[in-house]
């Protein structure tokens, strides 16, 4: 899920930054696809992928000889039974190494895997977040950082400079909030902070002085919480580059399972692959349901003014880690239901 990113800063425009972040998340997410397509689909004999299936190639062409021992050793020891079962290994890495370049049958199934599970992403991402839910709970922990980057500079003048500060910042402001309501409708917490930014342009209402310094804020908050925003980010496109990486490390782990050994290399990086993938999906999944509690929650609510820092530190650095512990346990879920099928078909052929 690449999802815009809309750190406002006072000396950019809002309309700018909306409509920028939004093509860069689009643009990113392109990349991303067309970066799978160049490595494991055009000019395989030339890219980097062609390369490492030369290497696989070369591996298993050294892991052959010991195959073929384990194989003699087996033919004397078991008759024809196990060493006819074994044979199905050098057929499926030829098969699976054949390069025409336009792709290989493993970078085919490779590329496969990889578009089945951002279907499904795309599908948990659908159904959760009809209502853009995660986009809206982010805007709202970074809504007051937008505000106060506005009000800021108004904080050090007094009499009626500050007055006609707070009315031109304000104004800014008012961009932002029509923006937010196109996009989500008119939601309570879009009113609650518009209120609050009024009170102080027009000096009406009752504002306290905690209140007053949450909105304007310090320039030390709003960069920690850029820097978090910025860390989910980059660990989207982590999981996106560890996908392309082990899948470009397939070929070499094919080569190697002609190995005698019981834990076949191709198993290991099939798991490796799922689990990445089940780690993007993880992460999406507790990004959006814990969005929904604040939208659903303080965000319907006009009076309460809630701290979501914590929603930014745990999107940042919480949500990244409970995904990969979830992945690490599937993964090794998954790979010991391919050993025992491994095993179980090796017994019954």
């Amino acid at each position: 899920m690449q999802l815009a990113i809309q750190l406002i800063f006072s000396q950019v425009g809002i309309d700018q930054i909306i409509d920028t972040g939004t093509v860069t998340s689009r643009s990113v997410a392109e990349g991303w696809d067309k970066q799978w397509l160049d490595l494991l689909q055009n000019n395989t004999s030339n890219n980097l992928y062609g390369s490492l299936t030369n290497l696989g190639i070369f591996f298993a062409v050294g892991t052959l000889l010991f195959f073929m021992i384990q194989f003699l050793r087996d033919l004397i020891s078991y008759e024809y039974s196990r060493p006819i079962s074994a044979l199905i290994w050098p057929f499926i890495v030829v098969v699976l190494l054949s390069n025409s370049g336009k792709g290989s049958i493993l970078s085919n199934l490779t590329l496969g895997v990889r578009n089945f599970l951002n279907t499904v992403n795309q599908q948990v991402l659908v159904t959760a977040d009809a209502n853009k839910t995660y986009q809206q709970a982010l805007n709202m922990s970074i809504a007051e950082e937008v505000a106060g980057s506005f009000l800021r500079p108004c904080q050090s003048l007094t009499g009626e400079q500050q007055s006609q500060c707070f009315v031109k910042a304000a104004e800014k402001v008012n961009v932002l909030w029509q923006k937010y309501r196109d996009m989500y409708g008119n939601k309570s917490w879009i009113i609650r902070l518009q209120n609050k930014v009024d009170n102080i342009r027009y000096g009406t209402g009752i504002v306290s002085e905690t209140s007053f310094n949450s909105l304007l804020g310090s320039t030390v908050q709003t960069s920690i919480k850029s820097f978090l925003v910025s860390l989910q980010y980059a660990f989207q496109n982590l999981i996106e580059a560890s996908m392309l990486l082990i899948a470009a490390l397939g070929p070499i782990a094919v080569g190697g399972s002609l190995l005698p050994v019981a834990g076949k290399p191709i198993f290991a990086w099939l798991t490796g692959f799922l689990s990445i993938g089940i780690a993007k999906i993880s992460f999406n999944i507790i990004a959006v349901l814990t969005a929904a509690v604040i939208v659903n929650g303080p965000g319907q609510n006009a009076n309460v003014d809630p701290d979501l820092m914590w929603f930014i530190i745990f999107l940042g650095i919480l949500a990244p880690i409970l995904s990969l512990l979830v992945a690490a346990a599937g993964g090794f879920a998954v790979f010991s239901a391919i050993s025992n099928t491994a095993s179980l078909v090796k017994e019954r052929i």
